[in-house]
């Protein structure tokens, strides 16, 4: 079993708060000593509720997501033999209504765009089943009801 933690704070500083009019900005503090500033996502709740220029639990999942498979994807490729130079991702979750009529991910798009070492370039079959390898091992994707989708 593996446990992880964080901190999550946030204060309402004063702000009227029946009124549903709080600023929702708060921060998530790792154990490993990170903070990251965070917030609601201005496209749910506007600004100057939501800040912009904070992380919203929606963005994070996306990234979460991403990192997961790009770890995953580096790892199976290493134990292939495939030196990978540069591995740059641009993922795009989309929420939509379920079948329920709630709003919910039902899509996570990776877009992966990646350099290997001239000397050990996989094959268009060998990088899709390194793909596969790496969205099967994912933790992060076998706990998502949305599908996972990668674009080449």
């Amino acid at each position: 079993m593996h446990r992880y933690e964080a901190t999550i704070s946030w204060s309402r500083n004063g702000a009227r708060f029946t009124d549903n009019r709080y600023p929702r900005a708060h921060e998530w503090r790792f154990d490993g000593g990170a903070v990251v500033p965070a917030s609601s996502s201005p496209q749910v709740v506007p600004v100057p509720l939501s800040s912009e220029a904070a992380v919203d639990p929606e963005e994070a999942l996306v990234a979460a997501a991403s990192s997961c498979h790009m770890l995953w994807f580096l790892s199976i490729a290493a134990r292939r033999g495939f030196v990978v130079e540069h591995y740059r991702d641009h993922p795009v979750g989309v929420m939509e209504p379920d079948r329920a009529g709630k709003l919910a991910f039902t899509r996570i798009t990776l877009r992966p765009r990646i350099e290997f070492n001239e000397e050990s370039c996989p094959a268009p079959d060998e990088l899709r089943a390194i793909h596969d390898a790496a969205g099967e091992e994912c933790y992060i994707a076998r706990s998502l009801k949305a599908e996972i989708v990668i674009e080449e």
